[in-house]
């Protein structure tokens, strides 16, 4: 229930009496939040939609409590705009400073590098004064690279202080968590930023090499020979570098055979080999693709006399010349423990391959032959005589089966599909 007073009475009890027809008696909402922050607009009306008893004081009043007032007044009344209010989180949404750093880290276990120089990037934020810092990643360089510190803000010192945008400059040292990070350079739009509020920035030094590197650029003299062979070289260089290849696996030899695609992947970095089928939507078959594991495959073997050598791994020892790209070319046959494969086509990156390294190959696609024709041409050829029977009579048995086998007939063999499937 609200209480009313009459104009000109205190506000003590007896003075005072209820506002039978007020219903609503809820407070104004004060708090919100907009984008994760927390905001507290001024409430416009008091409770139960009731006028605020405390207006604001309009301009004219405002001038006339003022105690010094100009003698001189212009007809022309300045009325400048005010512009609205822009938070923080608005006004410097997506405004980073990006500085340019590094940090020693002491290498105890190497008698021939004294320490490793980290490059990393420091990203400073504007919006909620937060900093996170970023150490870039470098192909095979086998160290943990990657995110070093996730975005927060960063004690200064112990008393509780926060390094501001303002710490930082080039030049500097930056202690962060026991860590050290000397800041070389920034980019233009910090430079610019920082210049805009009045900060000086030093000159921009150069990146460290550290003793690893230098010793890369300049190798020691070496007087061990040479071999015909560089196994670094070929990783670095052939590194992620696989030829793919399209091809049919023609086991037409078993009793249920048949002509299945896969995919053989020639890897440049080891020369290694890897086969693996390709299913068909709703073929029934296994998930289980892998043909044959990557491994290098041997050509040529070196004759041996030991036991049991047909069950044993294969050495390098063991072995004169492996599969190389050369072995494998479009419309020929290739045979790889034991089984037979055409290849048919390939990717562009292999023809862009052999174009370049093996000009004489020609990488020419041809279409694939069908699985009736195949079929076909596997059954035209009559087995040799076995000795049962006499010749003829088992020639002629191998011609009804050739007819019953021939597309569009109406009963193809013994084992037809649809009882296989019953």
């Amino acid at each position: 229930m609200s209480w009313t007073r009459s104009h000109g009475l205190p506000f003590i009890p007896g003075f005072t009496f209820p506002d039978v027809t007020k219903s609503t008696f809820h407070r104004p909402q004060t708090l919100k939040y907009s984008k994760g922050y927390a905001l507290a607009p001024r409430p416009t009306v008091g409770i139960g939609q009731d006028p605020l008893l405390s207006e604001q004081l309009i301009q004219q009043q405002i001038s006339s409590l003022s105690i010094e007032t100009p003698d001189i007044t212009d007809d022309s009344f300045d009325q400048s705009v005010v512009q609205d209010f822009i938070p923080a989180h608005v006004a410097l949404d997506k405004k980073v400073l990006r500085y340019s750093a590094y940090f020693q880290e002491h290498c105890q276990y190497s008698s021939e590098v004294e320490c490793w120089v980290h490059p990393v990037v420091i990203y400073y934020y504007l919006e909620d004064d937060s900093m996170s810092i970023f150490e870039p990643l470098v192909e095979n360089s086998g160290l943990s690279q990657g995110k070093r510190l996730k975005r927060q803000r960063l004690p200064k010192n112990e008393r509780g202080e926060h390094y501001q945008w303002k710490d930082l400059n080039i030049g500097m040292d930056l202690e962060v968590y026991g860590v050290k990070y000397h800041i070389t350079q920034c980019d233009s739009f910090t430079k610019e930023f920082m210049e805009s509020e009045g900060i000086v920035l030093n000159e921009p030094e150069p990146m460290p090499l550290d003793s690893s590197s230098k010793r890369g650029n300049n190798p020691q003299p070496s007087f061990t020979t040479a071999s015909g062979f560089d196994s670094l070289h070929q990783f670095l260089t052939m590194d992620c570098m696989v030829l793919h290849f399209f091809a049919l696996w023609e086991d037409t030899d078993n009793l249920f055979g048949e002509t299945r695609p896969v995919t053989i992947q020639y890897y440049l970095v080891d020369d290694t080999v890897q086969i693996n089928e390709v299913y068909g939507h709703n073929c029934g078959r296994l998930p289980f693709p892998v043909l044959m594991r990557r491994m290098k495959l041997p050509k040529k073997r070196k004759p041996s006399e030991i036991f049991p050598s047909c069950v044993l791994d294969v050495s390098a020892a063991e072995v004169d010349e492996y599969y190389s790209p050369k072995d494998f070319q479009l419309g020929q046959r290739i045979k790889l423990l034991s089984r037979h494969f055409l290849l048919y086509d390939c990717d562009g990156f292999t023809k862009a391959y052999y174009q370049k390294n093996h000009p004489e190959l020609e990488m020419k696609p041809f279409e694939v032959p069908k699985q009736t024709d195949l079929l076909q041409e596997k059954t035209t050829e009559a087995p040799p005589y076995n000795g049962f029977g006499s010749p003829k009579d088992s020639q002629e048995e191998c011609a009804k089966d050739f007819r019953r086998q021939k597309p569009g007939t109406r009963k193809a063999n013994k084992h037809s599909t649809s009882e296989l499937i019953m």
